[in-house]
C-alpha cells in the first residue's frame, strides 16, 4: 500500500485509542461492580417500589445506568478494533483494511450512543468525579477514533 511512512503515526494513534478505551472499560466496570456490590436489596417480604429500575446505580442519576452499560460495551468493542487497527498496520495491506476499517467504525457508532447518554446525565446534573472522568474519556476517545478513521481514509485513497 502506498504511505507506508505514516504507519508509525497510525499506529501511535491506535496505542492511544486502545489505552483510552480501556480506561473507559475499566472506569464503567468499576462503577458496575460498585453498584452490584451496594444497589438496592430488598429483604423477604418486601415488594419492589413502584418506580423501580433493573438498571438503577447508587451514583450518578436516571442515565447513568444506561450510561456505564453503553461506555462498557464501547470500551471492550473499541479496544477490539485498536487490535483490529494493529493487525492492519503490521500487514499494511488492501485485504486486512475492510476488517479494520469497519471494527473502528462500528466502536465509533457505540462510542457516540455512549457520548449521548453522558450529554443526557450532564444535562439531569448529579454527577460525581468517577462520572465525570469517564463522560470525558467517552469524549476524548470519541475524537481520537475519528481522527484515526480520517487517517485510515487517507491512507486508503
Amino acid at each position: 500500500m502506498a504511505n507506508a511512512g505514516l504507519k508509525p503515526v497510525a499506529g501511535l494513534l491506535l496505542a492511544l485509542n486502545f489505552c483510552m478505551y480501556v480506561i473507559v472499560a475499566a472506569v464503567g466496570g468499576w462503577a458496575i461492580n460498585h453498584a452490584i456490590n451496594t444497589g438496592f436489596i430488598i429483604g423477604p417480604g418486601l415488594a419492589l417500589p413502584a418506580h423501580f429500575s433493573p438498571i438503577h446505580f447508587p451514583i450518578g442519576n436516571a442515565a447513568t445506568g444506561f450510561f456505564v452499560i453503553f461506555a462498557v460495551i464501547a470500551g471492550v468493542v473499541g479496544a477490539a478494533a485498536a487490535l483490529a487497527g494493529f493487525h492492519h498496520v503490521r500487514a499494511w495491506s488492501h485485504e486486512s483494511l475492510p476488517a479494520a476499517s469497519s471494527a473502528g467504525f462500528i466502536a465509533w457508532t457505540l462510542t457516540l450512543l455512549a457520548m449521548g447518554l453522558a450529554a443526557k446525565e450532564i444535562d439531569l446534573h448529579g454527577r460525581n468525579a468517577k462520572d465525570r472522568t469517564a463522560s470525558t474519556t467517552a469524549t476524548s476517545c470519541h475524537e481520537y477514533t475519528l481522527q484515526s478513521f480520517q487517517l485510515c481514509t487517507l491512507l486508503c485513497s
